[in-house]
């Protein structure tokens, strides 16, 4: 795994709303692996904002590519594991955002040799 910096590669509304919540999904949706890359979705970049209502989490997520044929697995798996661990129904939208490898953490590119 790669050595990242403590700072988010990406700032969600919830980490201004509830800092340790945040935390606390960012570490468990580390579990969430694209198994194409072999790297996780926090790593890549690709969950682009978490929010929090009083009945639900919402993460908005991308995909490294539009057609990407582990798209649904992972976002079923990232739905799952959020849930697990906010405790909390979790909804998913799919973002339309273009990924690019500028997204990822910080160091995280390093395995690819991009950074």
């Amino acid at each position: 795994m790669s050595e990242t910096s403590d700072t988010p590669a990406t700032i969600w509304e919830l980490d201004s709303t509830d800092p340790p919540l945040a935390e606390k999904i960012r570490t468990g949706l580390r579990g969430v692996m694209d198994p194409e890359l072999g790297m996780n979705i926090i790593e890549l970049g690709l969950v682009r904002d978490v929010s929090h209502n009083e009945d639900e989490i919402e993460v908005k997520m991308i995909l490294t590519t539009p057609f990407c044929p582990y798209g649904p697995a992972m976002l079923d798996m990232t739905r799952v594991k959020a849930e697990e661990t906010a405790e909390i129904s979790t909804t998913i939208e799919v973002g339309m955002e273009m990924w690019d490898p500028s997204m990822m953490e910080d160091g995280a590119g390093g395995d690819w040799g991009l950074f």
